[in-house]
């Protein structure tokens, strides 16, 4: 429901944002549903593809990015990844902060993040700067739009893992 809203209101084509570590999207994290079930409780998760939130809405399309990063960069993105999986309960959704996107204010919460705040967040904090706005303002349009990232994959979810079973 969340995610009707955010497209209707932005006339997107897509109001989620995740990173992924590997090309069969088996590493991939975001801030979204902790339960498939319900939308309501939601924070920082690790995403599964084939299962959980994604298997309840098989016709969800994508469009998947790659973005060629140095040594010290993935080092850097890694740790502070780490820090979101040790610590992942705490973490909540910064619902408030959706608002502040709508009205050009950002709002920031100490452990709450929206998808496209976290990604962006996670991002800069390891030396990316992608996007030249508030992280707490990134929207999932700002990737889309950006020249840095390469379109991989735009299509069905689903078949992306069935495009990847192919390939190895």
């Amino acid at each position: 429901m969340l995610s009707k809203v955010i497209n209707k209101y932005t006339k997107e084509p897509y109001s989620h944002v995740s990173i992924a570590f590997d090309e069969e999207l088996k590493e991939l994290y975001s801030f979204g549903r902790l339960r498939p079930n319900n939308p309501l409780i939601a924070g920082f998760v690790k995403e599964d593809i084939v299962n959980g939130t994604y298997a309840r809405f098989p016709e969800t399309r994508c469009a998947l990015y790659s973005l060629e990063i140095n040594d010290l960069q993935y080092r850097r993105l890694m740790k502070e990844l780490q820090k979101f999986k040790k610590d992942g309960e705490k973490y909540g959704y910064n619902l408030i902060g959706l608002l502040g996107v709508m009205v050009n204010y950002p709002i920031q919460r100490k452990y709450n993040y929206f998808c496209s705040q976290f990604v962006s967040s996670l991002l800069r904090k390891s030396g990316i700067k992608l996007i030249n706005k508030h992280t707490a303002l990134t929207s999932p349009r700002d990737f889309r739009e950006c020249r840095e990232l390469n379109l991989v994959y735009e299509g069905k979810l689903q078949n992306y893992n069935l495009k990847q079973s192919y390939l190895y």
